[in-house]
């Protein structure tokens, strides 16, 4: 029986047998952590469930740890920064080759796009947002998000579509 020691908030510390214990112990922790960073509670629980998945398939090794909770958070922390910077590149090869900047435009755009991100379920938005804006193929997309490739590509055409009709809709 492998004990993983996890300190809370008490310093006490509560022992870990399974990877079950530890993911009912520390996920309500990390996903308000991320939602906190996010800003966002759909994007938070995206982030929360790539970063227990990565700690999942290492758990073996990270269960091992003195502090396997400090490896969990480093892990989100660190998946937010890649979707951060992927967004980031993505913007800027949006906004590369436009003349001049209207900044009212910008600010629109900005709102057309989040009110059509909001306007997909979590699936669709992730299988949009993945194939879209950071160009997995659907391949790569159904890695990250545990689906087949027939399914992501399925989403994406019903977030697509859900986004027209959100866009053609007056606010």
């Amino acid at each position: 029986m492998q004990h993983v020691h996890r300190a809370s908030r008490e310093t006490s510390v509560h022992l870990v047998t399974t990877f079950e214990e530890f993911f009912e112990a520390n996920r309500a922790q990390l996903y308000g952590a991320l939602c906190l960073v996010t800003g966002d509670r759909s994007q938070a629980e995206e982030l929360m469930q790539d970063a227990f998945l990565k700690v999942w398939e290492r758990w073996d090794r990270v269960g091992e740890l003195d502090r396997p909770d400090a490896y969990l958070f480093r892990v989100a922390m660190n998946l937010f920064r890649n979707r951060l910077r992927r967004a980031r590149v993505a913007a800027r090869k949006i906004v590369v080759g436009r003349q001049s900047i209207d900044d009212l435009a910008v600010v629109e755009e900005r709102d057309a796009v989040v009110r059509a991100l909001r306007s997909m379920a979590p699936r669709q938005r992730a299988a949009v947002v993945l194939m879209t804006l950071m160009d997995y193929s659907a391949e790569e997309a159904a890695r990250s998000l545990g689906i087949k490739p027939s399914t992501v590509r399925a989403l994406a055409t019903q977030g697509r579509a859900s986004a027209r009709q959100a866009l053609e809709e007056p606010s």
